[in-house]
C-alpha cells in the first residue's frame, strides 16, 4: 500500500515551507508516517549535504532558489515519483519478510520475538562492510538508497518498519548516546536493536536491564526518554546533519531544522525532550528568528523537563546551558552549569561504553575551562587604551576582574571537579589521571588565595553507609542522603557563621524550583533530581543577603576545622568526593602546592594513557548530539 491522497496532495514539496507544511499536516495525525517523514527529509539532507552539485548535474532533481534575489541558496523540489517509489520499495520490503500470522500477539502487544524479527530484517539489509559512523546515514532514505545506516538510524528503522507492520505499541527509547525500543503494554518491555559505540556486538532482543541496574549513564539508570510518535518524529528532526565538512554547515538545512524544531516545540511536543529543546536554542542563539521565545529561556526549560520528567538524570540539558553561557563568556554562570552536570553525574558509574560523556567532560575540565580563565586573566591584565575605546572596553575588563575575584566562580569549579572525583568511586573503570591534575592545578592558580579561603569547604566524616552510595538500590540511601540533599547553609553552618543562604543566581530559577520540590517531598533512590540542585547552587549569601532562620544543629553540623574561614558571605561547597576531601587544605593554601593535588587527585587512578585518546566524533553516532561540542 502506498501513499494516501491526503498525504499526495502536499507534493511537490517546494522550498523550506513545503517541507514543514507536510510535517504538520502529519503531525496533527494519531499516527505521523515516520517512514515518509524520514524519506523526505533523507532525500533533501542528500542534495544539501551529501550530493550538493550544480542543479544540472543531477537529472529528474530540481532546484529552486529560497529567495527569488539569492541564486546560490537553492532547495531540492520534493517530486511525489520520487518518494513514493522509494516508501514503497521499503514498505514491500518489510511487509515481504515479515509474516505477522507467524508470531503471537496478545493484548499487552508485541512479543519479543517479533521485535527481534523485525530488527533482523533491518540489519541485514545493511552492507556487510561500510564506515558505520559517517554522517548523513541516519534516515530511511541512506537505507533505501544505500543500504547504510548509522546505530541510532537502525534503532529508528526498526520503529518505523513496526509502524508500517501495525505494531503501535513499538516505540523509540532513547538515552544521552543510545537508542533501542520499547514495547508491550505501556512500553514496560525493552529491546536491544542496534549496536553502541565502536564495538558491532550483536545484543538484538536483549533487554537493558543490566545496563539500568549497573548505573552507567549510557541507560541512565532507567530515566531514558519513552518516545511517542511526535518524539520520535522530533528526533528525526533533531538528527538532521547539516554539515558540509568540518567546517561548514549547510544554511538551507539549518533553516530546515530550526522552522521544524520550532513548529514541534510550539505544538508542545518538545516538553520531554530536553535534548531537542538544547538544539533549537543553540540554532536559535546563532540565528534568532524575530519574535521567538529567548534561547536562555528555552536552556531552562530544558533542564527542567530533565527535573521534572527524568529525576534530574540528563547531563546534557547543563551542557547545552553551560555552551550558551561559555559563548557569551558569563564566566560565573558557564562554571555553575558545569558544575552541576558534574553533581548530575557523580550517582553514575563509569563504564567504558560512557567514554562519549567522558570525552565531553575531560575536554570542559581540560581545554575549555583553562581557555576561558586564561582568556578571563588576560582581559583582567589588559589596560584599555586611552579615548572613547576604552571606554567601551572598560565594562569587559571589569567582568573579566569580577569573574577572577569571584568567590562563587572558585566555588563552582570546586563542585565541578568533586562532581567528577565522586563518579569515579566504585567505577569499574578509572577517570581521572596526571592529565586532568595539570590542568586542575592551573585552573586554581587563576584565583588568588584570598579568594580561594573565601570559600567554606565542608567535609563529612566517613561513615560505615559510605559502601552503600554504590548501590541506589539501597532503601537506605534515601536517609542517609536526605540531610545533604535537603540541607540549606544554615544547616551546614555553626552558629558564630550564621551565614544567610540564597537558593542560586536569579538566572537558575529551574533549579531553584527543584530544590524546593526535594524538600517538600522525599523521592525514591534514583529520583534524587531535586536534592541534588539543592546542594550544588547553594551558597553562604547572595546579593540580598537575607539569612534564613538556622535550624538545629544534627550530627552533621561541621565541625570547628570546617568553620576556619569566618567570612559569612563567601559561598559553601560540601565534598561528597574522598579525593577532593582529602585535598580541602590545598585547595585553600596561600599557595597551590601543584605536586601534593597531583598526588591526591590521581591516587589510585591507574588509567592506560591510550585509552583517553580522543576518537573521531563520529565513533558515538547519536548525531543530534554533536551540535553542542561544535558549537562549544
Amino acid at each position: 500500500m502506498g501513499l494516501h491522497s491526503s498525504q499526495k496532495k502536499h507534493f511537490p514539496l517546494r522550498g523550506i515551507d513545503g517541507v514543514v507544511q507536510l510535517f504538520d499536516a502529519e503531525l496533527h495525525k494519531s499516527e505521523p508516517d515516520l517512514a515518509l517523514l524520514s524519506l523526505v527529509l533523507g532525500f533533501v539532507e542528500h542534495f544539501l549535504a551529501v550530493n550538493r552539485v550544480i542543479p544540472i548535474n543531477v537529472p529528474g532533481v530540481r532546484f529552486e532558489p529560497l529567495e527569488p534575489d539569492c541564486p546560490n541558496s537553492c532547495f531540492p523540489t520534493v517530486e511525489l515519483g520520487m518518494i513514493s517509489a522509494l516508501y514503497e520499495r521499503f514498505t514491500a520490503q518489510i511487509r515481504g519478510a515479515v509474516d505477522l500470522s507467524q508470531y503471537r500477539r496478545t493484548s499487552a502487544g508485541s512479543s519479543r520475538e517479533l521485535v527481534k524479527k523485525v530488527s533482523d530484517v533491518i540489519w541485514n539489509s545493511l552492507s556487510r562492510s561500510y564506515f558505520k559512523d559517517r554522517a548523513h546515514i541516519q534516515s530511511l532514505f541512506s537505507l533505501i538508497t544505500g543500504t547504510k545506516l548509522d546505530s541510532s538510524g537502525v534503532a529508528f528503522a526498526v520503529v518505523a518498519a513496526c509502524q508500517v507492520l501495525g505494531l503501535k505499541d513499538v516505540h523509540l527509547a532513547l538515552s544521552e548516546d543510545h537508542a533501542w525500543v520499547i514495547f508491550g503494554k505501556n512500553g514496560e518491555e525493552t529491546a536491544e536493536v542496534t549496536w553502541h559505540g565502536k564495538g558491532n556486538e550483536d545484543r538484538r532482543g536483549q533487554t537493558v536491564t543490566a545496563g539500568v541496574s549497573e548505573k552507567s549513564w549510557l541507560y541512565l539508570k532507567g530515566s531514558y526518554m519513552k518516545c511517542d510518535r511526535n518524539m520520535e518524529v522530533a528526533f528525526m528532526v533533531c538528527a538532521i546533519n547539516p554539515s558540509l565538512d568540518l567546517h561548514t554547515d549547510s544554511s538551507e538545512l539549518l533553516q530546515l531544522q530550526q522552522k521544524l524544531l520550532w513548529l514541534l516545540y510550539d505544538r508542545g511536543d518538545l516538553d520531554r525532550y530536553p535534548m531537542a529543546m538544547g538544539t533549537l536554542a543553540d540554532l536559535e542563539d546563532q540565528d534568532p528568528i524575530p519574535g521567538k521565545e529567548d534561547p536562555l529561556k528555552i536552556h531552562r526549560k530544558a533542564v527542567t523537563s530533565a527535573q521534572k520528567h527524568y529525576n534530574n538524570e540528563h547531563i546534557y540539558p547543563y551542557m547545552y546551558l553551560a555552551g550558551f553561557h561559555y559563548r557569551h563568556r558569563n564566566v560565573r554562570e558557564a562554571l555553575k552549569a558545569w558544575a552541576e552536570a558534574a553533581q548530575v553525574m557523580q550517582d553514575y558509574n563509569y563504564f567504558r561504553e560512557d567514554e562519549e560523556i567522558y570525552k565531553e567532560f575531560f575536554d570542559i575540565a581540560n581545554d575549555v575551562i583553562p581557555t576561558l580563565l586564561k582568556e578571563t586573566a588576560a582581559a583582567a591584565e589588559s589596560p584599555g587604551e586611552g579615548g572613547e575605546g576604552a571606554d567601551k572596553e572598560h565594562p569587559k575588563q571589569a567582568a573579566a576582574l569580577s569573574a577572577l575575584q569571584d568567590s562563587d566562580c572558585f566555588a563552582h569549579l570546586l563542585r565541578f571537579y568533586d562532581g567528577i572525583c565522586k563518579w569515579e568511586e566504585g567505577s569499574p573503570t578509572p577517570v581521572l589521571h596526571v592529565g586532568w591534575a595539570t590542568y586542575l592545578v592551573q585552573s586554581l592558580s587563576r584565583f588568588e588565595a584570598q579568594v580561594r579561603q573565601k570559600v567554606s569547604i565542608i567535609t563529612k566524616e566517613p561513615e560505615s553507609q559510605d559502601d552503600d552510595d554504590q548501590s541506589s538500590d539501597d532503601p537506605r540511601e534515601g536517609r542517609r542522603r536526605g540531610p545533604r540533599r535537603e540541607s540549606k547553609l544554615d544547616e551546614q553552618s555553626s552558629p558564630p557563621l550564621a551565614a544567610p543562604t540564597s537558593p542560586s543566581t536569579p538566572s537558575s530559577s529551574s533549579s531553584s524550583s527543584s530544590s524546593s520540590s526535594a524538600v517538600a517531598q522525599p523521592k525514591k533512590v534514583g529520583e534524587g533530581g531535586g536534592r541534588r540542585r539543592s546542594s550544588q547552587g547553594l551558597r553562604a549569601g547572595d546579593a540580598e543577603g537575607k539569612p534564613k532562620s538556622p535550624s538545629p544543629e544534627p550530627a552533621c553540623s561541621p565541625s570547628s576545622q570546617q568553620q576556619e574561614s569566618p567570612s559569612p558571605a563567601g559561598p559553601v561547597v560540601i565534598f561528597q568526593s574522598e579525593k577532593m576531601k582529602g585535598m580541602k587544605e590545598l585547595l585553600c593554601a596561600a599557595k597551590v602546592n601543584s605536586s601534593a593535588i597531583k598526588l591526591q587527585l590521581t591516587a589510585q587512578s591507574q588509567v592506560q594513557m591510550k585509552r583517553q585518546k580522543s576518537t573521531p566524533a563520529g565513533d558515538y553516532s547519536m548525531s543530534f548530539m554533536k551540535r553542542q561540542r561544535k558549537s562549544l
